[in-house]
């Protein structure tokens, strides 16, 4: 339990996030794009402001940095916390923001807009505030504390966690669990009754590319091999088919411990019924107890009057954890024989037990900064960096606390314009993540 002042570290952290959003990473998937260096730069030279070490390190490119430091515990023989953020976000229409993207205003009302005010310059904020607060009062944590801020989750971590994990084995020395993203904040059910879901699995993701042949030709003939037409039939099969609810521990426990605190019975087998039932937090519910298979793109043709000799669409497919295998088997089954399947890439699905005293030390932070938390496990249906972490055994969970209004959508705004947080919440985040990281 924190017992020093942590009122400086909540004083900054707002501004610390905002200069972060000022400082425009997007990450547009082809490696192209302004980089994360300037944002690690950021980083590196605020730790430095205080004293604290750091290495800012590139992956594949002096573009792809990412800042690193490893804060020494009172006993260095227990295991390390990796302690991780990314610096890239996604990239921001010009359009539909209330106020510019890239801005990181601070409103009237005490909110903080801007792309990354969600996904995860919050967090990475809060991370070096309270750490700097740590270097300036001489607080020394009981474990090591990897702190890591990193380049391209937003594509995969190809140029971030992946590239780390393959080639800087030796910064994730004696690390045996990680905290990062998405989890730790406040879903309001009812007038002082909040549920905190902490993320301790993830979906893994497979992306396919179908093609399909058949005879080109002019347009205006008869067709009966229609490369088009064959493709379009298979992709409106897999984008319509609903795939089987199979329920993973992380799922079971969620359903249980919700029941108990709303008093309200859930059936997992509807999914439907559970959205209806528990509106926000509905949305933890719906694509996490069964696969889910999107038509994400076409390529077909070339003019008006030509038939192609070839199509081809990709699909974006998210498996439930153990179901790699079966699911990319069943996709082939589904689109039939005449379309060829190509796996494009396979990334692998995450998944912890909600115990031991790292969660205890999650919920007793929550608890003791808010008397109202619920602390619950869940299967987020999305991906973090915990995908390459976990390959080299280290325990992954999602906690980035805020406390959030009962009226603000948080889980609708990743990846949607008109990001924002409000300051509150980061300053309850800092206050969490200082109590957390010193009882772990």
């Amino acid at each position: 339990m924190a017992n020093h002042d942590t009122t400086a570290a909540q004083s900054e952290v707002a501004t610390l996030v905002s200069e972060l959003i000022q400082i425009d990473t997007s990450n547009f998937g082809n490696d192209e794009g302004p980089g994360e260096s300037a944002a690690a730069d950021y980083v590196q030279q605020r730790l430095s402001e205080v004293g604290i070490e750091s290495e800012r390190f590139s992956t594949t490119s002096d573009r792809r940095q990412g800042v690193v430091t490893r804060i020494a515990g009172r006993d260095s023989s227990r295991g390390a916390l990796l302690l991780h953020g990314h610096l890239d976000v996604v990239p921001a229409p010009e359009t539909d923001w209330v106020h510019p993207a890239f801005s990181g205003q601070i409103d009237g009302e005490g909110m903080l807009w801007g792309r990354g005010a969600v996904d995860m310059k919050d967090m990475d904020g809060m991370m070096l505030a309270v750490i700097r607060n740590w270097a300036r009062l001489g607080i020394q944590p009981d474990r090591d504390i990897v702190a890591l801020w990193l380049p391209d989750e937003e594509a995969g971590g190809t140029h971030g966690s992946a590239w780390l994990v393959d080639n800087r084995p030796e910064i994730f020395e004696g690390v045996t669990e990680a905290v990062g993203e998405v989890g730790g904040f406040s879903v309001t059910l009812q007038d002082d009754l909040r549920v905190y879901p902490i993320q301790t699995a993830e979906k893994g993701i497979a992306w396919l590319r179908l093609a399909a042949t058949g005879m080109a030709g002019h347009g205006s003939f008869l067709h009966d091999d229609n490369a088009v037409v064959k493709l379009c039939a298979a992709a409106a099969e897999v984008g319509r088919y609903r795939h089987q609810v199979h329920l993973t521990p992380a799922a079971k426990e969620f359903v249980t411990r919700v029941e108990a605190i709303t008093g309200v019975a859930l059936d997992l087998e509807d999914p439907d019924d559970c959205v209806a039932k528990l509106g926000a937090l509905g949305r933890v519910v719906g694509a996490t107890v069964r696969n889910t298979s999107n038509v994400t793109m076409l390529d077909a043709g070339y003019k008006a009057n030509v038939v192609p000799e070839s199509a081809s669409a990709v699909i974006d497919g998210r498996f439930i954890p153990g179901q790699q295998d079966e699911f990319i088997s069943h996709l082939q089954e589904l689109v039939g024989p005449e379309i060829e399947t190509e796996v494009i890439n396979v990334l692998r699905s995450v998944e912890t037990t909600f115990d031991g005293p790292t969660v205890d030390a999650m919920a007793g932070a929550l608890k003791a900064e808010d008397q109202h938390a619920h602390p619950v496990p869940y299967l987020m249906s999305g991906g973090t960096d915990a995908k390459h972490f976990d390959r080299l055994g280290i325990r992954c969970f999602g906690f980035s606390p805020l406390l959030l209004p009962a009226d603000l959508d948080f889980f609708g705004m990743f990846h949607n314009v008109n990001e924002r947080v409000p300051v509150s919440a980061l300053e309850f985040g800092v206050r969490v993540l200082d109590r957390f990281l010193l009882a772990t």
